[in-house]
């Protein structure tokens, strides 16, 4: 008799231990990654919508593609917090250093933890940003990540990090 609960019992934890394995994020991050084209098209539309009105100089269209708690720390490291200190943040630099910077972003990565939550890497390169002094800098190169959100079948930059990369010598 105790042989046969034993048995039972390593049935049920064995059990129990493929299902956690089966519904582990890498393992559903797998399978959504295969079947995840019309995604990865949005969140790239949602790149291209954000470094579009980048270059615009349009804070508000530019936070728009951010969630309403979002938080984005810029090359600088500034961090602000949800959508409204995000788009006064980007209205106070499209009035100073960036008021003629023009940037593109191109995703290079996008690995999705589950249908709803992706985290994406792009290129970036930001020129005719602006010394103090009114030069123009060269151009600047970095790398963007963000962790997006899929809210109400839009996707949303949820988490915004960007580096900058050191200039050649």
């Amino acid at each position: 008799m105790a042989r046969k609960r034993f048995s039972l019992n390593r049935l049920s934890v064995t059990t129990v231990a493929l299902a956690v394995v089966l519904s582990a994020p890498g393992t559903r991050a797998k399978g959504q990654a295969q079947g995840s084209e019309a995604d990865s098209k949005a969140i790239k539309q949602v790149y291209a919508e954000w470094y579009e009105a980048f270059s615009r100089h349009d804070a508000h269209a530019t936070a728009m593609t951010f969630t309403e708690d979002a938080d984005f720390t810029n090359m600088r490291g500034v961090h602000n917090h949800g959508r409204k200190e995000i788009e006064a943040h980007l209205a106070m630099i499209f009035a100073g250093a960036l008021g003629s910077a023009r940037r593109t972003d191109t995703v290079r990565n996008i690995r999705f933890f589950s249908p709803e939550v992706a985290e994406v890497d792009a290129d970036t390169v930001i020129s005719g940003t602006k010394a103090v002094d009114g030069t123009e800098v060269p151009p600047r190169k970095g790398l963007m990540v963000t962790t997006m959100t899929k809210q109400n079948g839009r996707w949303f930059i949820s988490v915004f990090h960007e580096v900058e990369f050191p200039r050649a010598p």
